[in-house]
């Protein structure tokens, strides 16, 4: 009876693997005739993130919103996933693309198709109240060893810390920006780090005397900064990508992301990028 199961048991396995890796998101025809896309983000305002009301919120999540719309794909359904499994997640996919604002780098372009950038932005920090530590800087975490730091697992910023020397243990991870400011506001980190804008407002959204915004931090002088954001999609799904890129430059053209960047308290020319002044061929060459 057990040897008849087996080949049964077997069969079972395989089919819910290949349902759970998938092969690749939807074609643009599929998601036109189903008229709706599903995006990847990862809870990270203001970025992409879900609102009081529940509803999926944040400049990248608008900007993909208007480019989908000008696809004729008009509803946009959020899948909420930890930041280290975006990537995996539209490779295997779960979601057609990632809206979290995603900084383009050459390790991450091997893996997944990114868009033209959408936006630019630089580092931020974050640390207890009074600045204990001094901490102005990167390399002022390097020069104190016995400083630790805590960041969201799988940010860029993990690789910026240990570009300028920090210790890799010195160095610890939490799922999500509110958790890595828990973990300064009760003294088991000394700061948390993020894009600026992110810890700009997740500072003022925790609206506590325990943490402080560290105005005069030095921006790094490494590769990687300022840092280029943009949509990502399967590695296989270029007609998609190709498709999203056309309409983002018209909406870029038209003044329509700037204004979409300043709806959600980003510098519409600061944060902007103008068409073809930076592009992801470069990034992901690590040209930029």
């Amino acid at each position: 009876m057990k040897k008849k199961l087996i080949p049964v048991v077997i069969l079972s396995a395989m089919l819910v693997f290949l349902a759970a890796c998938g092969s690749d998101s939807g074609s643009l025809e599929d998601l036109q005739d189903a008229g709706t896309v599903e995006v990847g983000f990862a809870n990270e305002s203001p970025y992409a993130y879900e609102n009081d009301n529940g509803e999926l919120s944040g400049a990248s999540v608008d900007i993909a919103k208007a480019v989908f719309a000008e696809l004729g794909i008009d509803n946009v359904e959020g899948k909420l996933s930890e930041w280290g499994e975006l990537i995996p997640g539209v490779q295997a996919g779960q979601f057609d693309v990632i809206t979290a604002g995603m900084a383009i780098q050459p390790a991450r372009c091997e893996n997944a198709l990114f868009s033209e950038p959408t936006m630019q932005y630089g580092e931020g920090l974050v640390v207890a109240a009074g600045n204990p530590h001094g901490l102005e800087s990167y390399q002022d975490i390097a020069d104190n060893p016995d400083v630790t730091v805590i960041v969201m697992e799988g940010a860029t910023e993990i690789g910026y810390l240990e570009e300028v020397g920090v210790n890799p243990d010195q160095i610890t991870t939490a799922g999500d920006i509110p958790a890595t400011f828990s973990a300064v506001q009760s003294g088991r980190a000394d700061a948390t780090t993020g894009t600026e804008m992110t810890v700009r407002e997740n500072f003022a959204s925790a609206n506590t005397d325990d943490l402080e915004l560290v105005e005069t931090f030095e921006q790094p002088d490494i590769p990687g900064v300022p840092s280029y954001g943009g949509a990502a999609f399967h590695p296989d799904n270029e007609e998609l990508r190709d498709a999203y890129n056309e309409k983002l430059k018209e909406l870029k053209e038209d003044g329509t992301v700037a204004e979409l960047l300043e709806k959600n308290g980003f510098h519409p020319e600061n944060n902007f990028v103008e068409d073809g002044s930076v592009t992801t061929e470069q990034l992901c060459n690590g040209e930029v």
